[in-house]
């Protein structure tokens, strides 16, 4: 007898184009998948209350460095320039697999909590063959859907991302793809997340494309951000060496050309945007709707919480402000009616669908749509800050924000119910909060001895 939930009365954004909307609607959920998605269904099943609740699919974060989670907020007032310094040189070297597991686990937590059910964990702090065993296991224990990628050590900056000669060791890649994702079916599986052009030597990238692309992993890299980044023309150096190709998604895409746009569309390539992250860090305009123009499928992230809230509601307003923002002066400089908003079903698209599809799992998660895992998350609209409701979408992209996530479903599992995390989160906020207490140490420790 299959375990079965329904979820029910509920207003439904499926994000599914074939689907649509549902004003009131129910949400069967058998396993893990979604069974039945209709007005009413009869079943013998645990039955959920969702009226005066919107009902969409998990957002999805491409791109986040979830090991930051112990020095949250660290770094307020960064630019990009500060943070490779703040962090990359000062506090990741000192870190230790504990540090990690300690990061991953609240940080995965802090997700859930957030209604975001997919995560891509951009992992650049392997200084040991202990570390990336820590941060697997971080978010294996939260039960996340997430894609673990394998990055750089960040031992020294100046040895890993300056025309860096050293390889991510390929060895240990294959360990890890061999130990944890012999499967592609879990709710975990996994990237390479390298450095790029500008940062290595082209024999470093080479081998890391190759490395990846032997190993059967997608390749996720940062490219045109920045002053620094920007002027590397990455994508036209990875296209000199024939490394483009719709594995590999780009992260920023700040500083691109109208040639580099149209090479990455060419290949199938994937774009993730960090809007708040840009703006405020000086990466460069979010290019979220430029990289429509191009018939690309833009997604979000939150990039790092050193400076940045952890949640999608940010990132979504972020977007939509900023571009709408950017056009308006456009025109009016023109003395013209402005005109290519983005709209707020396209950020929910952008926050949901698109994300599954740039983390590649859009087969399996990203809209409600039978068939399909049971990432599903529950808005309370009956809260003040969204009541009355008059566009379940505005309501969701424009009004709520983490406090009005009642409960998330991954994998037809609740991670989240009537509010609260079905976790230990007081061990989590405990070890993470030692983890702080370390690093800062390590830190001052670390200076001391250099002056």
């Amino acid at each position: 007898m299959p375990n079965r939930i329904l979820l029910r009365g509920g207003h439904i954004l499926t994000m599914d184009p074939q689907l649509g909307d549902l004003p009131r609607g129910d949400v069967l959920i058998e396993d893990d998948k979604i069974a039945a998605i209709e007005p009413r269904i009869e079943a013998d099943a645990e039955v959920v209350d969702a009226n005066g609740r919107v009902v969409i699919p998990g957002f999805v974060d491409t791109h986040r460095h979830t090991w930051e989670s112990a020095i949250r907020g660290v770094a307020p007032n960064a630019t990009l320039d500060d943070y490779f310094v703040d962090i990359l040189d000062t506090f990741a070297p000192v870190y230790t697999a504990d540090d990690v597991y300690a990061s991953n686990l609240a940080g995965a937590l802090e997700c859930l909590n957030a209604g975001i059910t997919t995560l891509v964990d951009w992992s650049h702090i392997n200084n040991t063959p202990e570390h990336p065993d820590a941060g697997v296991r971080g978010l294996q224990e939260t039960g996340i859907r997430a894609q673990y990628a394998y990055g750089s050590a960040n031992t020294s900056l100046a040895d890993y991302w300056f025309e860096s000669k050293i390889v991510i060791p390929k060895d240990d890649v294959r360990r890890i793809r061999d130990t944890y994702f012999s499967s592609s079916d879990g709710l975990l599986t996994m990237g390479l997340a390298t450095r790029g052009p500008g940062f290595c030597t082209d024999d470093v990238v080479r081998a890391e494309w190759e490395m990846a692309r032997d190993l059967g992993i997608p390749i996720t890299v940062h490219v045109g951000m920045g002053r620094m980044a920007g002027r590397f023309g990455m994508i036209k150096q990875l296209d000199g060496l024939g490394l483009l190709g719709p594995d590999t998604t780009y992260l920023h895409c700040c500083y691109f050309s109208e040639e580099e746009w149209q090479l990455v569309a060419r290949s199938g390539g994937t774009v993730s945007i960090a809007p708040q992250v840009e703006a405020q860090m000086g990466h460069g305009w979010p290019p979220v709707a430029k990289s429509i123009e191009y018939g690309l499928r833009p997604s979000l992230s939150i990039d790092v919480v050193t400076t940045v809230p952890g949640d999608m509601f940010t990132q979504i307003r972020s977007a939509f402000g900023i571009d709408r923002a950017r056009r308006n002066e456009i025109y009016w400089e023109k003395n013209e009616p402005a005109e290519g908003h983005l709209t707020a079903r396209q950020m929910l698209e952008i926050a949901t669908l698109n994300g599954a599809f740039v983390a590649g799992l859009e087969d399996r998660t990203g809209s409600l749509t039978v068939g399909k895992q049971a990432d599903v998350v529950l808005i309370d609209a009956r809260a003040i800050n969204i009541a009355p409701v008059h566009d379940a979408v505005t309501a969701v992209t424009l009004c709520a924000d983490v406090s009005n996530v009642e409960s998330v479903l991954v994998a037809g599992q609740f991670r989240k119910r009537d509010g609260k995390l079905l976790a230990d989160v007081e061990r989590a906020r405990q070890l993470v909060e030692n983890s702080r207490d370390r690093l800062v140490g390590a830190v001052a420790d670390k200076k001391a001895a250099a002056a």
